[in-house]
């Protein structure tokens, strides 16, 4: 066991979990708004969106693709 931790800074998995880092942050929002393109969205109003409401969106991707069709055509 390590020296100087007491169980309960071992418990505590906040302590030990990776940092998120800004280029992973950066990465996985420009994945999620390719996505919303995928499904239908336009490119100029996903470039807009912010990030909660982008995965807000993903939350229910088959709705999302059905409403983005109606809306199409």
């Amino acid at each position: 066991m390590a020296k100087n931790l007491t169980q309960r800074m071992i418990r505590n998995k906040n302590r030990y979990r990776p940092k998120k880092s800004p280029a992973e942050r950066r990465r996985r929002e420009r994945v999620q708004r390719r996505r919303l393109v995928a499904l239908g969205v336009p490119e100029e109003t996903a470039a807009k969106l912010d990030a909660p409401t982008i995965r807000r969106l993903l939350r229910h991707p088959a709705k999302l693709k059905a409403r983005m069709a109606r809306a199409g055509g």
